[in-house]
């Protein structure tokens, strides 16, 4: 009989997963937890469709698991960084290390309790006292029924913390080959922690600039050899834009932003000011409110202060039935960064960010690809805005002939390469912008790859 149930579990899973409708995720940006989250769901939706009784009871607890029932992996791949040494000024303390393996709890997600498997399997990653706290990361073997998985978790606590006092402080996916960690703070000293394979070389930028030329200039990086980067951070308002690139026998396995968060102070230097808006805005009616909150969520996404950086509403209007608007932000001296949103006050979706060089940004057409409304799906439609004393504007599409855009809608195919082009009343042109592909990462710096600017 036990056989009998195992079999038909496999058959059914096997089965069922092709037909499970899971829309793929295009925001490789997410966090590291929201991933291990998603991957809970998939699996909880291939379980629903085995209707086999006595292993539903098994995979929801209500039928306790036999002990020879082997477990169905569904994630946790073997990597270079999990089979290293662990690492850090606290690897070779094995009594905190074994004091914290047995505090290590059961994972609750929303919907499902993963139970720790078998203990003597938890591996240590990483342990020390490092910028004034205890961490430690460690993979962790889980079981949720049937279904086993390896996550990688984090454990936080003050420097000097016990075993007792450590608390789980983030989850990622057990296969990950290289792990980002970052903590920081408007009064306080923060950390970036970078664990990657042994032999790996890391680099560590502390902040960045938008160039006039319409690029992302990254300050000189710190240079850490051997796969392990700790890196102290002074204080600061907001996050300055840390960046890590990871290199293995000339390939790299990771670039872009830490995984963590920024605490601010009492006041928030990325909120736009009333005389800011004001001037934005000018005679428009566009509703304040809503101005206010898309350019301060800009603002944030661009790691940008308000001070100094100017704003400037290019066009406004309705997409998929809700108000919508572009404006641009310039920095001084700096590239311009186009935003498009469209929604509410409080529930809102951005459309676009693109970095350009700031030569001749008031005469670009800009235009933006769109996702299904409240989906990623993406679709063919297209937003184009003309900029000021343009008399038409050109779709132009790779292989075809130039199409007068006559409204602010047009139609383009995903996955084509094109163009728009706005040309004043006497027939001289005014310019030509690409129309950028859809992102699929939208968690780094706009700019930094060919997904959020124009310039090669």
């Amino acid at each position: 009989m036990n056989q009998s149930i195992e079999a038909v579990l496999r058959d059914g899973l096997e089965a069922e997963a092709g037909t499970v409708d899971v829309p793929p995720d295009p925001w490789a940006g997410f966090t590291k937890r929201e991933r291990a989250h998603r991957r809970s769901r998939r699996v909880r939706l291939a379980v629903a469709a085995v209707a086999v009784a006595a292993a539903v009871g098994i995979q929801t607890g209500i039928v306790p698991l036999p002990g020879w029932a082997p477990g169905i992996a569904v994630a946790g791949r073997p990597t270079a960084l999990i089979n290293g040494p662990t690492r850090g000024s606290l690897a070779g303390d094995t009594a905190f290390l074994d004091g914290l393996r047995r505090e290590i709890k059961d994972v609750q997600d929303p919907d499902e309790l993963w139970k720790v498997g078998d203990r003597s399997k938890i591996k240590f990653v990483y342990a020390a006292d490092v910028s004034g706290r205890r961490l430690g990361l460690a993979l962790v073997p889980l079981r949720f029924g049937f279904i086993t998985d390896w996550s990688l978790i984090w454990y936080e606590g003050p420097a000097g913390a016990p075993p007792t006092e450590m608390r789980e402080g983030g989850r990622g996916d057990g296969g990950d080959t290289v792990v980002t960690y970052l903590t920081g703070s408007a009064d306080e000293r923060g950390l970036a922690l970078v664990i990657a394979p042994p032999g790996s070389t890391i680099s560590i930028s502390r902040g960045f600039s938008y160039s006039a030329a319409g690029r992302v200039a990254h300050d000189p990086p710190a240079v850490f050899p051997g796969g392990l980067a700790e890196f102290a951070l002074e204080p600061a308002p907001f996050d300055p834009g840390i960046t890590a690139d990871v290199v293995r026998d000339g390939v790299t396995l990771f670039n872009g932003p830490l995984s963590g968060g920024w605490s601010g102070g009492t006041s928030d230097p990325q909120e736009p000011t009333d005389a800011v808006l004001a001037q934005a805005l000018g005679s428009s009616a566009f509703d304040r409110t809503t101005f206010q909150r898309w350019v301060a969520s800009a603002l944030h996404d661009a790691r940008l202060p308000a001070a100094g950086t100017a704003v400037k509403l290019r066009w406004t209007g309705t997409v998929n039935g809700a108000p919508a608007a572009l404006f641009t932000l310039r920095p001084r001296g700096g590239g311009v960064l186009a935003y498009a949103f469209h929604g509410s006050p409080d529930s809102y979706r951005q459309d676009l960010r693109l970095l350009l060089p700031a030569d001749g940004v008031d005469r670009r057409p800009i235009a933006w690809r769109m996702r299904a409304e409240g989906k990623d799906d993406r679709t063919d439609q297209l937003i184009v805005t003309a900029p000021a004393g343009a008399a038409r504007v050109t779709l132009n599409v790779a292989g075809s002939a130039p199409v007068p855009v006559t409204s602010n809608a047009a139609a383009l195919a995903p996955e084509a390469t094109a163009s728009v082009s706005a040309y004043a009343a006497d027939g001289g042109l005014l310019g030509t912008t690409p129309v950028t592909p859809f992102e699929t990462n939208s968690g780094g710096l706009p700019g930094d790859d060919l997904k959020t600017r124009i310039v090669e």
